[in-house]
């Protein structure tokens, strides 16, 4: 068979799945194929076949002579984005508490972290009675959770926690002032709310007193393990957004938090400790109070004309706010570098070589291509990216996700931010190196989840997944099957290796389909994995130049690293020549890594470098919006009122 000689481009349009088989010796490209056009060997006249294609006169006498109709194209659906549903609150059944009990033994201390028994404190059984009385009438709404550690603590201990005779207690003042900040650890403070009732009761009569005050007993109870538990493990729920993540939710000790509080001399320090305590998160704070605290600030802001294409050697009047905006968000260093083409500038409108070479060298510093054009992605960099109150609210999107993480990330872990189009290598508690990836594009995104490392792979098949087999080989199939033949790609039934063209492409369940190793494979010279239900792992290509594009959300949706066998000696505690020998050898072999270890496959708009720094990044797969549409939903579940 010829081979087709741009092999390398097959990593443009193919990506990932598993792998299956037995090697072959020959390999190629199958961009031709997507593209629908012909192979490098000329097809002959073709009839048609049983399986509503074409058939070559090589095949005459491999099928039935009754040609039978064509079946409709099937198509595999991609992930799916949900219209979030948050959960009903539920009314906590009051008639629980009532009447209270009167057992007596001292109440141990547990941590919010562990289980155990809750006893009651001793007390007068009259004493108990009057200050709880009207308790099992209150009507409070919260998140089942909360409403059954807030029925099994008030059912099963006697007194009250935040109420007394006089009113409310001191702690309960403490509590309410704390969740009124919350926003500050991006949280909606309106979602734990608690109206103080002494006020406008000072005329009221006992009865009514009394019944204000057990209702807000309970409603403060349920509002701060509404809190504890949506600090800990997030309001919404990731895997209800889209199919794109897949999270396992954290479960709250919220019977322990109840224990922990009513024994706690400083209710602001124990509700503190519940928030994430990890530098990312302490930098995303930060960097939120920074923000906020800029609120008002009339720092004005260079506004590059939208639209605006600068190519060296243009003349444009924006030129000046180009140049200006360098000096407003260009480094000290850049500064005194081409101080001397700054000074000489006069504002005039040509784009001359000078000040290309400002450009390039502000672009380099930015992390972007630098080749002198000013378009969209620079003038974003320019502008100093987003406004505030965007930037605000990334914070809060990156905390809520923050959440949904351990809460330690570990000592040593990879971490793959997707809008950053980055991959970061962490060891012994600090980021060794990090590296450009290539993502999913925007119709074949790249999940969001957490893994293990647990293998790396020499010279590696590409399995070639079904969405790409069915979407958008099989109409080719059915007019070729002797297609992949020819292209030296193995096919498969059930496991049985058997020839492309003698496959009935109108059923299309039990096949698979391999490209085997060779310099055109999709997934260059290795791949490390984390094997899971979505099929994405780390990979070599040969597709080089898509590293120098700034937005590099162009495969199928696995991650190609940029420089694969780095990563790969670090993953494997080698040096690269260890690696490259491994592969110099030419056989496909898997390895385990000796020690498995996490691996973050991130989606995060805001996230802090290595110097704690928040760097904000474009909604490449418009994840935010749903995130806004997530928090927008759990707050109308959770207003009473509405």
């Amino acid at each position: 068979m010829k081979l087709l000689k741009n092999a390398t481009i097959a990593a443009l349009t193919l990506s990932c799945a598993m792998t299956f088989g037995v090697p072959t010796a020959q390999s190629a490209t199958l961009l031709d194929f997507l593209q629908g056009k012909k192979s490098t060997q000329e097809r002959k006249p073709a009839r048609n076949s049983v399986f509503g294609g074409s058939l070559d006169d090589d095949d005459v006498g491999d099928f039935p002579e009754a040609a039978k109709p064509a079946k409709a194209l099937p198509k595999v659906a991609p992930p799916k984005y949900f219209t979030y549903k948050a959960d009903a609150l539920k009314l906590i059944a009051a008639a629980k508490f009532a009447p209270a009990m009167q057992t007596a033994s001292a109440d141990p201390v547990t941590d919010p972290g562990q289980t155990g028994s809750i006893q009651t404190v001793s007390a007068d059984p009259q004493s108990i009675q009057d200050e709880r009385a009207f308790i099992g009438d209150v009507k409070v709404r919260a998140p089942a959770e909360v409403a059954a550690a807030i029925e099994k603590f008030y059912s099963s201990n006697t007194g009250l926690m935040w109420v007394n005779a006089d009113g409310l207690k001191d702690g309960a003042r403490v509590a309410m002032a704390y969740l009124e900040g919350v926003d500050m650890v991006g949280l909606d403070p309106d979602d734990y709310k608690v109206v103080d009732p002494t006020d406008g009761l000072a005329s009221a009569d006992p009865a009514a007193r009394q019944r204000a005050l057990m209702q807000f007993e309970i409603e403060l109870s349920a509002k701060i393990l509404t809190y504890v538990q949506d600090t800990v493990r997030g309001r919404v729920d990731p895997n209800r957004i889209a199919e794109y993540y897949d999270f396992k939710r954290k479960t709250v000790n919220l019977d322990g938090a109840m224990t922990v509080m009513r024994a706690s001399p400083d209710i602001a320090a124990y509700l503190e400790s519940r928030t994430p305590v990890n530098t990312q998160f302490a930098a995303l704070q930060r960097e939120y109070v920074r923000l906020k605290a800029a609120a008002g600030s009339t720092d004005e802001r260079i506004v590059i004309a939208p639209g605006t294409l600068l190519k060296p050697g243009n003349s444009s009047a924006e030129v000046a706010n180009v140049i200006a905006a360098i000096q407003k968000q260009g480094s000290d260093k850049l500064k005194v570098e081409y101080s001397l083409a700054f000074a000489s500038y006069q504002g005039t409108a040509e784009y001359t070589d000078d000040l290309v070479d400002v450009v390039k060298a502000f672009q380099a510093e930015k992390g972007l291509k630098a080749d002198g054009v000013v378009g969209p992605g620079t003038i974003r960099v320019l502008m100093g990216g987003d406004d505030n109150s965007t930037k605000m609210q990334k914070i809060k999107v990156a905390m809520e996700q923050l959440r949904w993480l351990p809460k330690d990330l570990g000592p040593r872990y990879v971490f793959i931010n997707q809008p950053a189009y980055q991959v970061y290598y962490h060891n012994n508690n600090k980021e060794e190196f990090s590296m450009r990836v290539v993502i999913g594009s925007p119709r074949n995104q790249t999940f969001f989840f957490q893994h293990e490392i647990s293998l790396v792979e020499y010279n590696p098949y590409w399995g070639v997944p079904r969405s790409i087999i069915v979407n958008e080989m099989l109409p080719e199939l059915r007019a070729d099957p002797s297609y992949l033949d020819r292209l030296g790609y193995e096919t498969s039934i059930g496991g049985r290796q058997v020839s492309s063209s003698s496959i009935d492409w109108n059923s299309t369940d039990a096949v698979d389909v391999r490209q085997p190793p060779g310099r055109g494979n999709a997934l260059g010279q290795l791949k490390i994995m984390f094997p899971n239900a979505h099929a994405i792992y780390m990979h070599d290509t040969p597709q080089k130049e898509f590293f120098k594009r700034d937005m590099r959300a162009l495969s199928h949706g696995c991650v190609r690293l940029a420089d694969p066998k780095k990563m790969a000696a670090a993953v494997m505690n080698m040096t690269v020549p260890e690696i490259e020998a491994e592969i110099a050898g030419g056989k496909n072999k898997q390895v385990k890594v000796p020690e498995k270890f996490p691996v973050y496959i991130a989606y995060f708009t805001a996230y802090p470098n290595k110097d704690g720094v928040v760097e904000y990044f474009d909604d490449v797969y418009s994840r935010d919006s749903y995130m806004e549409k997530a928090f927008t939903a759990t707050a109308k579940a959770r207003d009473v009122a509405s």
